[in-house]
């Protein structure tokens, strides 16, 4: 079984994902793939003198089953002496506010879980459990939803976290079967948990596992998870050719061939490519809208609107509502008043008395409330915790201004916003719509939906917090 490892730790080295010293948050859920995940970067951690931090996200969707997989986890992680940081997330309001399916949301609040926790701990990079039998359902899951080259070619060993594009996610077991994990397990008696909902036909991904793939494997090509993976390493190969034939043709200063001449393959990576520079999942029938017509404005969300200039690039547009909210929660809640708010140009300035009140500025609505101790409530979107103290009852709501500067949580030091707007892709339309949040002497503490501030963040010293709750009109 120490082949495993040696195989693992090869890797590692010939993909360049992690190199001695280095820091890596671990992923586990308690399953059978992340726990061998851990014993194999734990053993070669002495060597390769890695420091490893354990991260688990309970999705509280399977109830005591849940809450039992985050205790396995923890006591796991204690007998290891390593760091074990995790979190609570509502998945199914997740799910029902944005109108997906419960895996895309946990799989969403998995990443933003990861992203954050690496960030507030100063940490890069991510390893994941991922799998080649992963990548072989991944291959079908895709094909059914339409997916072109680059979305056929599944996973990579090394991938910025859509969470955050500044952290890799990490996948060194993904030239291994599940099988060899399993038999690993069996050998050096490593304990795991079994997921229920992953026998349940009710989800697609069971359905290819369990049905599709052998009956595939029966009737048709008894090799065809090794057929789909050779498949998947040349449509990912073709994918980057064309992918850096689009970033060539858009750093060129006179592009030649103009867009509307460019192979209909072409135009379309040229499209995705500044999608995502602007921080835009790319999706099928946008880029066919972007690339059917150039001038007209189509909507990336009902906030967002893109269009496509006749030179091929594409801007972006910002639309948000500008009228000074008022009165419009009803029982705050705790006996809490609404803060007494002073609204100056485009700011406002508002005392936070009692335990807990309501305001709105501009189309934001936000509730707050004061509570004792450290503990995190379950996270959800729209949601953040400060360190109460560190704020004040005195705060002031605003946007971006020129100058403006701002530590966010892991970063070491303060950066000029305007250049943390870049680094987060933040189109250039939307960043004075942002609403930022200020102390009494004006230090940034919140930026709407993207991060608190480091000073600010929970910890051990912390005497009490202030919750609040976000959402726009």
């Amino acid at each position: 079984m120490s082949e495993l490892i040696h195989r693992v730790e090869a890797a590692v080295s010939k993909l360049g994902l992690l190199k001695d010293g280095e820091t890596v948050l671990v992923g586990v859920s308690g399953g059978a793939d992340s726990m061998v995940l851990l014993h194999l970067l734990q053993t070669l951690a002495t060597r390769r003198q890695w420091k490893l931090v354990v991260a688990h996200l309970n999705h509280g969707l399977r109830g005591r089953a849940a809450d039992r997989d985050e205790q396995f986890v923890a006591r796991s992680v204690r007998k290891l002496k390593l760091r074990f940081e995790s979190a609570r997330a509502d998945v199914k309001k997740f799910a029902r506010l944005r109108k997906i399916s419960l895996e895309m949301a946990a799989r969403q609040l998995r990443h933003e879980f990861l992203a954050r926790t690496a960030s507030a701990l100063g940490i890069s990079k991510i390893a994941l459990a991922h799998h080649a039998d992963d990548q072989v359902e991944l291959f079908f899951l895709r094909l059914l939803r339409g997916s072109g080259t680059q979305g056929l070619g599944g996973m990579e060993p090394s991938a910025p976290s859509p969470a955050d594009m500044r952290i890799a996610l990490l996948r060194p077991l993904l030239g291994e079967t599940k099988a060899a994990l399993l038999e690993f397990a069996r050998h050096k008696n490593i304990r795991f948990r079994e997921d229920a909902t992953n026998v349940s036909p009710s989800i697609v991904r069971n359905r290819i596992r369990h049905e599709l793939l052998p009956g595939l494997r029966h009737d048709f090509q008894p090799q065809i998870d090794a057929a789909v993976l050779r498949s998947m390493i040349l449509l990912r190969e073709e994918g980057d050719f064309v992918t850096i034939e689009a970033i060539r043709w858009l750093q060129s200063h006179r592009p030649n061939p103009p867009f509307g001449k460019l192979h209909v393959a072409l135009q379309r990576r040229v499209l995705q490519t500044e999608l995502i520079a602007h921080g835009i999942v790319p999706q099928f029938e946008q880029v066919e809208a972007l690339r059917a017509k150039d001038g007209g404005w189509i909507a990336i969300s009902p906030a967002l609107f893109c269009r496509r200039t006749s030179q091929g690039r594409i801007e972006t547009r910002c639309i948000t509502p500008a009228s000074h909210g008022t009165d419009f929660f009803s029982g705050a809640g705790n006996g809490g008043d609404m803060p007494a708010s002073g609204l100056q140009g485009d700011e406002m300035a508002l005392t936070l008395n009692g335990k807990a009140g309501a305001f709105a500025y501009e189309s934001l609505r936000l509730r707050w409330h004061f509570r004792p101790g450290t503990k995190h409530p379950v996270w959800t979107e729209g949601r953040e915790v400060f360190d109460a103290n560190a704020v004040g009852r005195s705060i002031v709501l605003r946007h971006w201004r020129a100058g403006d500067r701002f530590q966010p949580i892991g970063l070491k030091g303060a950066v000029k916003l305007q250049d943390w707007f870049v680094n987060q892709k933040i189109p250039r339309e939307c960043r004075h719509t942002l609403v930022l949040a200020t102390t009494a002497s004006g230090e940034i503490f919140w930026v709407e939906g993207l991060r608190i501030g480091e000073r600010f963040k929970v910890t051990a010293a912390t005497k009490g917090r202030l919750e609040w709750r976000w959402s726009r009109k």
